[in-house]
């Protein structure tokens, strides 16, 4: 029974987390302000914790690596690797969570 509920919690974390996924890459691909960013490190941070909390250690490294390139683009030191990777990570953690909400089916 355990295992069921454990599986009913999983897939309501991947089912709100694609849909933050889906507001992060709205944000990447459009014009940032200091609202965008702190609302990109937000969800970050959320998926970041959520993610190890479940056992989602690649949803979570992702969302650290966002959260990461957006305190650097926020400081100024990213010198275009930050946009570059928030880019990447992005596309990393919508694979992660497309193949995790796969793996429970």
């Amino acid at each position: 029974m355990v295992d069921r509920e454990l599986e009913a919690l999983k897939r309501e974390f991947l089912t709100e987390a694609k849909a933050k996924v889906q507001e992060i890459a709205a944000a990447v691909g459009g014009p940032r302000d200091s609202k965008t960013l702190d609302r990109l490190a937000y969800l970050a941070h959320q998926l970041k914790g959520s993610g190890g909390s479940y056992g989602y250690a690649r949803i979570s490294d992702d969302a650290a690596g966002i959260e990461h390139a957006v305190e650097q683009i926020t400081t100024g030191e990213d010198g275009n690797n930050g946009e570059a990777t928030l880019r990447e990570k992005t596309e990393s953690l919508r694979a992660a969570v497309d193949d995790a909400y796969a793996e429970l089916r």
